[in-house]
This record gives C-alpha cells, structure tokens and sequence, in this order.
C-alpha cells in the first residue's frame, strides 16, 4: 500500500444497508464524513448488482481521494480497475487472488484466528480481524475475540515477525475505540455504527477525531 493508502487504513466503511439508506447512499455519507477506505459488500447480490453499484461508486471514492475495494468478487475488482479486493475465508484464496491481480491491487483478507493469520499473511497487503463481538451485519459469525482476543493475536503476530497491518471489524461502537487501539491494531472496520445514525456524515467526523486523539494514533496504518 501507498502512504496514503495507509493513512486511509485507519477507518474503513463497510457498506450495508437498513431501512433508511440503501449500499450507494451510506458509503456516500461516510466519505462525506472524512472515511478515505470504503469497502463495497453485497454478499447476497448478484454480481451485475454489484456491478451497477460499483460502477457508481467508485467514481465517488476518487471523488473523495478515497482507497475503493470490493468484497469477495476479484474479477469485477480487474474490470473495473478498483483499488483492491477483500476475502473472506470462504472466498478465493487470496494466493490465486494475487496471480490474477498482480501487484498494483490491494489484496486483504478475513482472519479470526492465528491460524488464519499464517495461513493468508504472506499473500495479503492488511488483515481483517474480528469479529470484535456479535453484529447482525454478517451471517455464519465467527467466535468473538473482544479485547484479550486482539491483544493475543497481535502478540503472537510480532513473536513470529508477521508483520501485516491488522484492522478489528465486528459490532464495534465508538466507546470501543480507544481500548481496542490499545491492543496495537492499526485500524478500525465499521458499518452499522456509521449506517445507522441518525448523522451519519457527522458521525464519522466523530469517529475519526476519536481515532486521531488515541495515544495510540503514531501505529496506525502501519505496519506491527
């Protein structure tokens, strides 16, 4: 990742939806708000779905000066010339994912524990942790880590010189935000605490001020 990709790589916006605001519209907000990493997730949509909301969105990530990947789907990733894929442990393996893509494209991937971490670390640019506890925003939801969960992971990582950026993602609120930088992650995935309020614009202002004035705040988007 560029420098600026990894100043990005503090707050991260997974899109969702609700009943107020559709997958285009959130991530709108949230860019509005200051987030330069959006990650477009439609799990359930076809991929011309996808396709027709990436093609909107994406433009408004340049817009913004912000980092634009999409989940799972590495070939519409190559089309459309996104920043950059993210993979879940039930997609494509993110080894295969590299040879298709090349070099010039962000590759991450979903990690619950340290076996997951030596399983992919080698082949992705950040880690995706979590979940930090239970969210409704993903379905099969792994074991919760919490904070002893991030703070065993990291420790691990730097005993074995894995040094991958690590963002927490899973049902986290903003109160969680400065114990979980205090763990030593270098990011923090949000959705449904942007989506859902009742600002969200003003709310990710909120959170990144939070983020900013962490002590922690010389770590982040970089690497352990």
């Amino acid at each position: 990742m560029t420098p600026a990709q990894f100043e990005a790589f503090n707050l991260q916006f997974i899109t969702h939806t609700n009943a107020k605001r559709g997958y285009l519209e959130g991530a709108k907000l949230a860019l509005e708000g200051g987030c330069k990493w959006v990650q477009l997730r439609m799990k359930n949509a076809s991929d011309a779905e996808v396709e027709e909301v990436a093609n909107e969105l994406q433009p408004l990530c340049r817009q913004h000066h912000a980092v634009f990947l999409i989940d799972d789907r590495v070939d519409l990733c190559k089309k459309i010339g996104a920043d950059g894929v993210h993979l879940g442990k039930n997609d494509m393996h993110p080894a295969e994912a590299r040879e298709i893509l090349g070099s010039g494209f962000i590759i991450g991937g979903t990690c619950n524990t340290m076996e997951d971490v030596e399983r992919i670390a080698a082949h992705v640019d950040y880690i995706g942790c979590g979940p930090f506890r239970y969210t409704t925003t993903k379905q099969n939801l792994a074991p919760v880590l919490g904070l002893e969960g991030y703070k065993n992971i990291i420790w691990e990582m730097r005993s074995k010189g894995i040094n991958t950026p690590l963002v927490a993602i899973g049902g986290i609120e903003k109160s969680d935000i400065p114990s979980i930088l205090e763990t030593g992650v270098n990011g923090i995935a949000l959705s449904g605490s942007i989506l859902n309020a009742e600002d969200p614009a003003k709310e990710t202002q909120s959170l990144l001020e939070v983020i900013y004035a962490s002590p922690m705040r010389a770590y982040l988007g970089k690497e352990l």
